[in-house]
């Protein structure tokens, strides 16, 4: 029986409570507008998250945040342009303000899938390799953002259109999305032991990793295979 360190346990206790309030928030409050309770929990998220790092006095749960925060809101850029300009990704009137064509919520909402993915790679690591970690983050990013993909349409937050789609799954940003957990865990073991400025510009490297990966997938999956 694997034996759960400190920090292990306070990452599965404090998404295990998170989870339990966004089901009572968005069950319970339908007569609010989806995007509104979504940025709601959003805050919390970002806001708890940090202060319960910092009262336990745990760095790694700081760090591991802040870098995932600070890319989470440069995330607003790739969903912007696919919507507005390849008019493949779709964020319905929800209540909520915009950036451009994107729900004010999404500049803080990939901190949470990216948080665990990284928390993923980095305990693998720690009990397994370094190989272990990278395969274990790649299907992590899968499952996450698959299954956000699947299911988030239903609320409704966000959804792809004008692609070939398996289900509700766009088949052009799988790739894509195994490239952005990848690239976040390796740019993170690069400078996690950094100052915290450098995980700006480390961010938008992989933002930009992750805008590139989705363009070219897209071109080759739907203008080149499909020949649309």
């Amino acid at each position: 029986m694997i034996k759960l360190n400190r920090f292990e346990k306070d990452v599965i206790i404090f998404h295990t409570i998170f989870t339990i309030l966004c089901g009572i928030v968005i069950l319970a409050f339908s007569d609010i507008a989806i995007g509104q309770r979504l940025f709601f929990l959003v805050i919390v998220y970002n806001l708890v998250m940090p202060a319960w790092g910092f009262f336990r006095k745990d760095k790694d749960w700081t760090n591991l945040w802040l870098f995932t925060f600070i890319l989470s809101m440069f995330q607003v850029f790739p969903d912007w342009f696919l919507s507005a300009q390849l008019n493949i990704l779709v964020f319905p009137e929800d209540g909520c303000f915009k950036f451009g064509t994107v729900s004010g919520y999404m500049a803080g909402l990939w901190t949470i899938p990216l948080f665990i993915i990284l928390f993923v790679g980095e305990q693998i690591n720690e009990r397994a390799s370094k190989f272990a970690a990278y395969f274990s983050v790649a299907i992590a990013s899968v499952i996450i953002f698959g299954g956000s993909e699947a299911t988030l349409w239903l609320l409704p937050s966000w959804y792809a259109q004008n692609v070939y789609m398996i289900g509700h799954i766009a088949l052009y940003i799988l790739i894509p999305e195994i490239v952005l957990g990848t690239s976040t865990y390796a740019c993170y073991q690069t400078i996690k032991a950094k100052p915290h400025w450098v995980k700006i510009p480390a961010a938008f490297i992989v933002m930009q990793l992750y805008l590139g990966s989705a363009c070219f997938f897209y071109f080759l999956i739907e203008k080149i295979i499909r020949g649309y």
